[in-house]
């Protein structure tokens, strides 16, 4: 009799397990055979089958629970876990199937190009808004996991009772996290700002390297990461040196003295961009923009493709125009003018005497 009702407890779980186990290997090795491939066909089996893996045995574990003879609480809990299992496991095939897309479109749209303006404004909207779906899912099914139980479902109905102190409260204690939350939706929209986007921030010059869904990670231009939160380019103003096009105007500015050779000052400009590949071929300007009591500032005005180049080329230009100054036109140097004047001899005093008249008699005469 012993034996019989063991049997009625293990045949179904053993069976279940058996083929559960097997399909779960099956789906694993199909994991490993596809690693690496690029087809399409096998991108998708890759993102699904591991969480079906490990879905499958919980899914035949039901049915099988369900033919023993186990009744009662023992048997709700055990449904309730397996049923807690099944949800985990759509969850993470949810989550990896908006992982699976996003890395599709990424690699339909690589910001590796000349001109990126579209495929950074593509990957931006893309990163983002896959994080608030991750996210959203991930919240959704937690919910329905604590729903599961029944004194969170007391919990909640208690809550409802006392709904608007408690909204109130955590509506306070949320604002940082829905604050960002929609921050995020409006950057995906309205895009201020993408990934790769040349920013000012906090006087900072550097790239936007990661959007995420809480903050913005900006590369300084030398190797240092800014933590941005994403309300604050919301709420504050900042510099976006690629919201439009990459292109640039760099300038750079020369004191020089009055007698600085204009003329030949613009031609060398025009000669250096010329012979310069960073140049766009846009603008090669050469101003007098002020004037002082000692100099004058000439300001030296050049494009370029994007602000790197428009960096490196303000330096070369300003490097190169010194070294020509210096050697075929010294005299436009700033120089400090000072005029020197000879002192001339102090005046002789009207009522001034001879000395004969006040010296005492004799007194030339020595002893």
């Amino acid at each position: 009799m012993d034996w019989q009702v063991a049997a009625a407890y293990l045949w179904p779980v053993a069976i279940a397990l058996a083929v559960g186990v097997v399909g779960w290997w099956l789906l694993m090795a199909l994991t490993r055979r596809l690693k690496g491939s690029e087809r399409r066909r096998a991108r998708i089996a890759r993102v699904f089958s591991r969480p079906l893996a490990f879905a499958l045995p919980l899914l035949l574990l039901i049915p099988a629970l369900e033919a023993t003879p186990l009744q009662g609480r023992w048997l709700d809990q055990s449904l309730r876990l397996l049923h807690i299992g099944l949800t985990a496991c759509v969850i993470w095939c949810l989550v990896r199937a908006v992982a699976a897309g996003e890395q599709a479109i990424l690699r339909d749209h690589p910001v590796e190009v000349a001109d990126n303006l579209e495929a950074r404004r593509i990957q931006t909207q893309t990163r983002v808004l896959s994080r608030v779906l991750m996210g959203a899912i991930i919240l959704v099914g937690v919910s329905l996991i604590l729903l599961t139980f029944p004194m969170v479902r007391q919990i909640g109905t208690a809550l409802l009772a006392s709904a608007g102190i408690i909204g109130l409260v955590a509506g306070i204690a949320a604002k940082p996290v829905f604050g960002n939350l929609i921050a995020g939706l409006q950057i995906a929209l309205t895009q201020p700002i993408r990934l790769d986007d040349v920013v000012i921030v906090e006087g900072e010059w550097g790239r936007v390297e990661e959007i995420g869904s809480s903050y913005v990670v900006v590369r300084i231009w030398d190797e240092r990461r800014m933590v941005v939160p994403l309300t604050w380019f919301i709420e504050h103003p900042f510099q976006n040196w690629t919201r439009r096009s990459a292109d640039l105007l760099g300038t750079a500015f020369l004191w020089l003295d009055y007698r600085a050779p204009i003329n030949a000052i613009r031609a060398e400009l025009e000669r250096i961009c010329h012979a310069e590949p960073l140049w766009d071929g846009r603008v090669c300007v050469t101003q007098v923009t002020e004037t002082s009591e000692h100099t004058v500032q000439v300001r030296l005005l050049v494009s370029a493709r994007n602000s790197g180049d428009a960096f490196d080329l303000r330096c070369l230009v300003r490097e190169r125009m010194l070294d020509f100054i210096a050697r075929e036109h010294p005299q436009a140097l700033p120089r400090t003018r000072a005029e020197l004047l000879r002192q001339p001899d102090p005046p002789q005093r009207p009522d001034a005497q001879p000395l004969d008249g006040v010296r005492s008699p004799g007194a030339e005469d020595g002893p």
